[in-house]
């Protein structure tokens, strides 16, 4: 049965928007704090895999291991693997946020399943921007007189930072939507709070009983806004692709040198 006047009327119950609201900026809060920590470890394992030789090589197999292992199986794996597996500190085992205790643990697990799997993507693209580098760029930094954690901090890191901002901005897109998969943990991202409204939607949309348009309206506005987040990021991508792209070699290469 479907009554769409009845299923888009649960939307204008008071509370329920803000319901939604909250989870967005939880989804928001999971990925933006899931690809800055990423980024940090995504850095060192990138240069691990790069430049550890020698003596240090066992921190480049390492590396390897966690990049391959963790970026070529699926991500709701390690989500339940985490959910099982991993210890959450005391912490993270009260209240805050509007939340309970146990909701608390399982958004800490859930940021780490994330941060599991997205660190070993962008390792890998932090790597190619690093493999653009000139070995010349290196050899220029040990004339001046830099020591090898100066010519990365202040040479080579920039540098490869800024060929990847694009590459960077996408894979915060997919972690956007991966977020989605939390779902699967009763968490309280975006996906979870409309399965959690959906499911007592015959409370809200006045038949008495859940219908099929209620299916369509609340995993529509679902749909909505994710794609106006992931859209609008998207823009900023290929904003950011055509400037570099549209810019002189020459402004490239300073940009490049600064």
């Amino acid at each position: 049965m479907m009554d769409w006047k009845a299923s888009f009327s649960i939307l204008s119950v008071p509370g329920v928007m803000q319901y939604i609201g909250k989870g967005i900026a939880f989804t928001l809060v999971l990925s933006v704090l899931s690809v800055l920590v990423s980024i940090v470890l995504g850095s060192v394992l990138a240069l691990c895999r790069n430049y550890c030789t020698g003596k240090s090589r066992i921190f480049g197999w390492i590396s390897t291991v966690y990049i391959e292992v963790f970026r070529n199986t699926p991500l709701l794996l390690w989500i339940f693997i985490c959910l099982v597996a991993c210890p959450c500190p005391k912490f993270f085992a009260h209240k805050m946020l509007g939340l309970t205790s146990v909701e608390m643990k399982i958004l800490f697990r859930a940021v780490v399943a994330l941060i599991l799997f997205t660190s070993s993507v962008i390792a890998e693209i932090i790597r190619g921007g690093l493999n653009s580098i000139p070995k010349g760029q290196f050899e220029a930094a040990h004339t001046q007189g830099f020591s090898m954690v100066q010519t990365m901090i202040y040479i080579i890191l920039p540098q490869a930072f800024r060929a990847v901002v694009p590459t960077l901005l996408s894979q915060i897109i997919t972690t956007i939507k991966d977020s989605s998969y939390l779902a699967n943990l009763a968490c309280i991202e975006l996906m979870s709070r409309v399965r959690k409204i959906l499911s007592t939607s015959n409370m809200y949309n006045g038949a008495g009983h859940q219908m099929v348009s209620d299916v369509f309206v609340l995993f529509g506005t679902a749909f909505l806004i994710y794609f106006v987040i992931n859209f609008t990021l998207s823009c900023v991508v290929r904003s950011l692709q055509k400037r570099r792209m549209a810019a002189p070699p020459v402004q490239r290469e300073k940009e490049a040198a600064a």
